[in-house]
């Protein structure tokens, strides 16, 4: 790999925003595109009404609603690099595309919303982190309300999440008494004064000096000192290798809506994150500056421009370079793939790319040759990426159109949604009726909405009893093992999956045909 690629590769930071609904962190990607001054205003989520909604949140549904159900990719450049940033939605019924999302990531930042701490998806979402070792920075926001005190919510990041934390910025104060932060690292305070323009002040932590008198409540100033020497003495000591392998998180607090504390944490984090790093495949790991082409789609999307029905297959790009009009394998099918349409994103705006470096996220027009988990190679080697999970769902509907004349667009809508992987379609052997599955019920509204919204198909939706779905992967299955409690379906590759009505028929099943094997993963 020629020395330009490697400096290319070397200031590429790719990471994704993860944290609960709510927690800020739409707020904080946007405050962050306006740093990189790829918007000139950041639009709030909660401000529906006055028809400014985030950047990051382009789909109409997430515009009403003021939630993100589906993960975002902006790209823009701060400070000599290249980041790429993925902002993944927060609401649970969608964890598994931000689960997906985590293997196309160098790092994590988690929003902790200070006024609740640490809430369920959070852990889940932290624990994957964990379980692939990405390193992860937290960013505890609404320092300006009042909230849980700092010492305690790192007592719970330590308990909850089982990982060292390291406070790099300390809150002085919070709430009306919201003075500033104080950077460890930098030894100065950034003096918060609500108007989105910090003042910085240089303090030793222990020497007050008339600056640090003028701009912070002399009150506060014990506490704090008394603060950082409890830190120092009583509290981890910083290791990058730590950080790097994922087992201690660097800590910065802040309030992203007021835009305090964002450019610090953001100088940090490019310090203390690293540029793409090796990946597994079938053939060993493949190192970023291997000079052949790789990457693997992690993500597709269906109508981001709902006037050209077009799908775009999102691809982490692993190694080598890519070149817009390459000639690539798809390792799935070994047929060869020209790549020509290929895009970069800030959310729904886009703009062709003709070349692109490990870390980077491309978009490549797909006509249906794509799936979630593919992996793409340049030149004669062919090999597969580490599969990407697939999450058995909870919920299953029964779907058909109100309409029969729209038979088609439903067919076609069907098809086409189901292939971003936030819902799973099964079909009933003889009849061939449509079953749609799902981790939560958001999952199915926000599904009739677009197909309504981009199909024009109106649909009729039956919940069902069951809730447990099995993959067959081996033994005889015969008719006289099925009745309504267990039902026999079929996944989009015709693969056989048995529903279950509840864990009780579930486990009866398995004792009464013990020869009959069942899988409640499918590896992509």
């Amino acid at each position: 790999m020629s020395e330009q690629s490697n400096i290319q590769t070397s200031s590429r930071r790719t990471f994704a925003i993860i944290s609960h609904p709510d927690a800020g962190k739409t707020t904080l990607t946007e405050k962050l595109l306006l740093l990189g001054g790829s918007i000139r205003s950041a639009g709030t989520v909660k401000a529906k009404k006055s028809g400014k909604y985030a950047t990051s949140d382009w789909m109409e549904i997430e515009k009403q609603r003021g939630i993100s159900v589906t993960s975002s990719v902006m790209q823009f450049s701060y400070r000599d690099h290249h980041i790429n940033i993925v902002d993944t939605p927060g609401h649970q019924d969608f964890s598994e595309d931000t689960y997906r999302t985590l293997t196309a990531v160098d790092s994590a930042v988690m929003v902790i919303d200070g006024t609740k701490g640490i809430e369920a998806q959070t852990l889940k979402l932290f624990k994957v982190c964990r379980m692939r070792g990405i390193p992860i920075l937290t960013f505890i926001n609404k320092l300006d309300r009042e909230g849980k005190d700092p010492l305690e919510l790192l007592e719970e990041i330590e308990e909850v999440l089982e990982i060292e934390s390291y406070p790099v910025t300390w809150p002085i104060g919070m709430g009306k008494r919201f003075q500033g932060t104080y950077d460890r690292f930098e030894k100065q305070i950034e003096v918060y004064r609500g108007n989105e323009e910090s003042l910085f002040v240089n303090f030793d932590g222990e020497h007050v000096t008339d600056e640090v008198a003028e701009h912070i409540n002399e009150g506060m100033l014990p506490s704090l000192m008394d603060e950082l020497t409890l830190l120092n003495e009583a509290g981890n000591e910083f290791s990058m290798e730590k950080v790097k392998n994922g087992t201690l998180t660097p800590v910065f607090f802040g309030s992203a809506i007021a835009n305090f504390g964002v450019q610090s944490f953001f100088n940090a984090f490019l310090q203390l994150t690293s540029p793409p790093q090796p990946r597994k495949s079938s053939i060993g790991e493949i190192d970023v500056n291997n000079p052949e082409f790789s990457g693997f789609v992690f993500k597709i999307q269906a109508n981001m421009n709902p006037a050209h029905r077009d799908r775009i297959a999102f691809v982490r790009v692993c190694s080598g370079k890519f070149e817009r009009g390459m000639t690539v394998t798809l390792s799935r099918t070994g047929k060869k793939i020209k790549l020509g349409q290929s895009q970069q994103f800030l959310a729904s705006e886009r703009e062709t790319v003709d070349e692109a470096y490990p870390g980077d996220i491309i978009g490549l027009y797909d006509a249906g040759t794509y799936q979630i988990g593919d992996t793409i190679v340049g030149g004669n080697n062919t090999f597969k990426f580490e599969a990407l999970p697939t999450f058995p769902p909870e919920l299953f509907m029964k779907v058909r159109a109100k309409n029969a004349m729209k038979h088609k667009h439903f067919d076609k809508g069907m098809n086409q949604l189901v292939q971003e992987g936030a819902v799973q379609l099964y079909r009933t052997p003889f009849f061939g009726d449509y079953i749609l599955g799902a981790v939560g019920e958001l999952q199915f509204q926000v599904f009739e909405y677009r197909m309504k919204a981009e199909y024009g198909v109106d649909l009729e939706m039956i919940m069902m009893r069951h809730d447990i779905a099995k993959w067959v992967t081996g033994g005889e299955l015969k008719d006289s093992m099925l009745d309504s409690r267990v039902m026999k379906v079929e996944d989009r590759e015709g693969n056989p999956v048995l529903l279950f009505e509840n864990d009780f028929v579930y486990r009866m099943f398995q004792d009464k045909y013990p020869d009959i094997k069942l899988s409640s993963v499918l590896e992509l």
